[in-house]
This record gives C-alpha cells, sequence and structure tokens, in this order.
C-alpha cells in the first residue's frame, strides 16, 4: 500500500527520467505498469490471507455492477456505437476506468487483514510533503530551460503520444501567462509534471491535516500545504479546498475548519491579484512567442483578470463541460471505451468530450456506465459520513473537482482516495457521533 500510494507520487517523473536515459517504447511502458501489476498482486495476496470475502454492502454490489457497465462497453464492437477507438485505446480506457474499483477491492479486502487503518492518512502526509517540498525547491533553483532539456518533453511527445506546442514541448499550464510577454509565471508542478494534480494532491493533505487536533506540527504542514497549493495557481483546487472544508466542518460539528475556509478565500483572492508580481518569473524562447502570438490572433484576445469568470481558462473548462454534456445527450448510448479524453488524445482519435470525469463516462459507457459510476460514489459517500470525517470531505471534494478536471485519470487519486474508502467501509458506523477525524 506504501509502495503505491507514494510510487503514484513519483511515477511521471520517473517515467520522464527513465526516457530521458534511453528506456523507450515498449520497454518503457512495461515499466511503466509497475502499478497495475503491483495492484493486481497485492489483491491475489490479500485474498488469499482472507480466504473469505467481508460482507457484501450496497456500495460493494454498485461497484460490481459499474464494472460490468465497463466491461459491457469494452466487448461492443466500435462501429455497433460509432466510436473509433483502437484496440488499444480501448484497453488504455479498461485500465482507466476501473483502476479506482481494483483500489477500493483492495481496501474492502485490507479492511479483513489489517487492523491498523490510520496509517493510510500518514501515507497522504507523506505524499503531500514531497509534493510540496519539491515542487517549491523547483520553482527556487530549477530553470524552465533546464525542464525543456530533460526528458519530459520527449516523454510526453513520443512516449504518450501527447502533442504539447506552445512552451516547446511541455504542458502550457506550467506557465500562467500574465499577457505580458516579457513576464510569464511558473507555476509549480512538482514531481507530477502538473499544477492541477499536484494541487489536488495538496488539497487532500490539507484537509486531513485540518482534521487532526491542533499540535504545531500539524501547523507546520498545513502552511507548508498552503504555500504550495497557492504557487500551483490552481483555482479550481481553492475552490475545493473551501467546500471540502466546509464538509469536514459539518462531519466534524466543529467551527475551526469552516473558519479557515473563509479565512483562505481571502487569502487565495489576494495571493491571485499578486501573483503576477510575487510569483517566480520565467521567460518564453523566440519560438514559443511566435506560436503565441499566433494562438492569440486565432482564438481573440482573453482576460488576463484571474477572479474573472470569462478568462482564458475558465472559459476552456466551462466550454469543455458544456460541449461534453451536450454530446452525451444527444447520444446518451455512448460511443464505446476509449472516445473520450486523454486516451483519445493518445491514440489519435476524435475527443468526444474531455476534461470532466463524468462526461468522458458519458462518452465511453453511455449514461448507463456514468450513472453507475455516480451512484456508486455516492452510496460511498453516505458509508464514510460518521466513520472517517476527513475521508468523507476528501471523498466529496475528488467528486466536486470530477466535473472539471478527469479525477480518476490521476491515478494518485483513484488509487489512494478509493482504497482509503475501500478500508474505511470495513469499520462499524457509530450512530449518533460525530466521526472520527
Amino acid at each position: 500500500m506504501g509502495v503505491l500510494v507514494v510510487g503514484l507520487v513519483v511515477h511521471n517523473v520517473a517515467m520522464a527520467q527513465l526516457w530521458d536515459l534511453g528506456l523507450r517504447g515498449n520497454a518503457l511502458d512495461v515499466v511503466a505498469a509497475w502499478k497495475e501489476a503491483l495492484l493486481l498482486v497485492a489483491l491475489l495476496v490479500v485474498a488469499w490471507r482472507v480466504r473469505r470475502f467481508p460482507a457484501v454492502k450496497a456500495a460493494d454490489v454498485l461497484a460490481l455492477s459499474y464494472t460490468a457497465v465497463i466491461l459491457v462497453y469494452w466487448l461492443i464492437p466500435q462501429d455497433v456505437l460509432g466510436g473509433e477507438a483502437t484496440a488499444r485505446g480501448e484497453l488504455l480506457a479498461l485500465r482507466h476506468h476501473l483502476f479506482p474499483v481494483a483500489a477500493y477491492a483492495l481496501g474492502r479486502l485490507m479492511a479483513w487483514a489489517w487492523e491498523e487503518r490510520g496509517r493510510m492518512g500518514a501515507l497522504i502526509v507523506l505524499s503531500a510533503t514531497i509534493v510540496a517540498v519539491v515542487g517549491l525547491v523547483d520553482l527556487a533553483f530549477v530553470s524552465l530551460q533546464a525542464w525543456r532539456e530533460s526528458g519530459v518533453p520527449g516523454w510526453y511527445r513520443e512516449q504518450l503520444g501527447l502533442e504539447y506546442e506552445g512552451l516547446s514541448g511541455l504542458p502550457e499550464n506550467w506557465v500562467f501567462n500574465t499577457g505580458d510577454e516579457e513576464n510569464p509565471i511558473r507555476r509549480l508542478v512538482s514531481t507530477f509534471l502538473s499544477p492541477l494534480a499536484s494541487a489536488y494532491v495538496l488539497v487532500v493533505g490539507l484537509i486531513f491535516v485540518l482534521s487532526r487536533p491542533f499540535r504545531w506540527w500539524w501547523g507546520l504542514l498545513a502552511l507548508l500545504f498552503y504555500g504550495a497549493l497557492l504557487y500551483t495557481h490552481t483555482r479550481a483546487a481553492f475552490a475545493a479546498l473551501v467546500f471540502g472544508l466546509v464538509v469536514l466542518a459539518i462531519a466534524q460539528r466543529r467551527a475551526a475548519p469552516a473558519a479557515i475556509a473563509a479565512t483562505t478565500v481571502v487569502v487565495g483572492a489576494l495571493f491571485l491579484v499578486a501573483y503576477p508580481t510575487i510569483g517566480v518569473s520565467t521567460s518564453y524562447t523566440p519560438t514559443e512567442l511566435e506560436w503565441l502570438r499566433e494562438n492569440a490572433e486565432q482564438e481573440g484576445d482573453e482576460t488576463d483578470d484571474p477572479l474573472s469568470g470569462d478568462d482564458a481558462s475558465t472559459e476552456s473548462h466551462w466550454r469543455n463541460l458544456r460541449e461534453g454534456v451536450r454530446v452525451v445527450a444527444e447520444h446518451p448510448q455512448g460511443y464505446g471505451l476509449g472516445n473520450a479524453g486523454v486516451v483519445a488524445k493518445r491514440t489519435g482519435v476524435e475527443i468526444r468530450a474531455g476534461e470532466s470525469t463524468y462526461t468522458e463516462l458519458g462518452v465511453d459507457a453511455g449514461v448507463a456506465g456514468m450513472a453507475a459510476f455516480m451512484l456508486w460514489s455516492l452510496v460511498v459517500f453516505a458509508g464514510l459520513w460518521g466513520r472517517k470525517a476527513w475521508l468523507a470531505a476528501s471523498f466529496a471534494t475528488v467528486l466536486v473537482l470530477g466535473l472539471q478536471t478527469d479525477v480518476i485519470g490521476i491515478h494518485w487519486l483513484a488509487f489512494t482516495i478509493w482504497a482509503a474508502a475501500g478500508l474505511a467501509l470495513g469499520t462499524p458506523r457509530s450512530p449518533g457521533q460525530p466521526a472520527e477525524p
């Protein structure tokens, strides 16, 4: 469990480094499958040790129902549904959609074999600490040019098939475009090589830390995590943290998390306004500037006000969500696995929907798959309520983030949160009592 949780934190940067060292193609694909292989081995080992399955819960039945829907859609030929996915795309999508189910199953089995369940929180704190420290050190001491010359662009482009043009092969969201060609600002990406994934790990870490009784060391960790979170410049994560802390306050019947949530609203807004001044400045190459100018001519001018609802980033997220909902509504039977999100982009087929977990599921597995996942998730959340307050709040936060982000495509979230949920559902509920932290 520890190897999976911490290993998934460093997976992206490790794979990029291996690509840079010359391990590429099928050989690197095999190495990158370590997480699926280890998860399968863990499931088999724990199942063998338990020898019998725990009492079936409603959440277990719904997890099996969701799995069945995904498998049926995997077996349906693409041309029957109008999809265009390749066989590789279908396998990638199958892994993508069922990864949280496997994590949940491992957690449910381990609830019988592992009496000490509190260590999952420690693993989350360790993960968030790695993300925060590495990310801040990177901003302070590693130049963007060093990343341009690293294996990251090649790993994205040649290994994953993800073409990024605006930043020399690096994802464009590594930099916050202030509108001033001379003053682009870097965002914290850490080991995930993504400001969004890094931010979401930090949000979960903050919710756990702030659920603890106050101690000075928890306070220091909270400041570290929040400082790193601010430098990801991920507004969705700022809003998600507020939401998660309000849920935590209700679950624990404490006012402190709600007060902290209100404080983060003010601090976050001030930070966004000041970011062009206090952020880590970098520079564009001539080629990048040429691409950015051409792109600006095609896309038109957008406001750079970080508190505006009509800036380029926000408008892009809303547009993707609206288009995804429209596609699912017009084609409720779905297109088959592999026709949405990063999987479609990697395999070169039309991307029917992107970003939102729910619309991607609706495209790949129809309304049936989307509804099965949502119902399973809601029942899991209901089961967590009254058992683990921090986990209920984290789980609800991740589900909300799923509206604009493919959260189950972030393997750390898909494994850690769903495995922790499976573990927690093996603990008894205490009716009428506040949830334990």
